[in-house]
């Protein structure tokens, strides 16, 4: 049983808020998905234990047939792990956007200004009917833009 009112039980406030917002990407998405020449699409999971293979590890990186790919566009706060209660909700709050997004139907992968970084992630700027996602992610104030270095989240 997935409704709505388990969904939000299942992630609280996150839920609350994100999941509406990403519904509504989630039904532009598809209104559009025809003429936007977007190819890519996976069942998403949140990543635990185990092999990955299409699934959400933070607010910025997930695996996407067993590549793991870094949103370049976009700074999202750390999972791994926190340096406060405040990142670790933004967080989390981010990491569930993505997956929705992610989950929403077909996207491109649009090459960055390099390949891949030093920890060996894709670099790769998602988009969805020429919308880049990292931007929905900042509209929604769960990421900022990507500057060439990471900033603290926390007061």
């Amino acid at each position: 049983m997935n409704s709505k009112a388990t969904r939000i039980r299942r992630f609280g406030l996150i839920g609350k808020t994100m999941i509406p917002l990403a519904v509504g990407a989630m039904a532009f998405g598809t209104c559009v998905a025809g003429a936007s020449g977007d190819e890519l699409s996976a069942d998403f999971t949140i990543c635990g234990e185990g092999r990955r293979v299409n699934c959400v590890v933070d607010g910025d990186t997930f695996w996407f047939q067993r590549q793991k790919v870094r949103v370049a566009d976009v700074d999202a706060p750390e999972l791994s792990p926190p340096r406060c209660e405040a990142e670790r909700r933004s967080g989390m709050a981010a990491k569930q956007m993505l997956f929705a997004l992610l989950n929403a139907g077909p996207f491109t992968l649009a090459p960055a200004d390099r390949d891949a970084d030093r920890y060996g992630r894709k670099l790769r700027i998602v988009l969805r009917n020429g919308q880049s996602i990292g931007e929905m992610l900042i509209a929604a104030k769960l990421a900022r833009p990507w500057t060439g270095s990471r900033r603290g989240w926390c007061d």
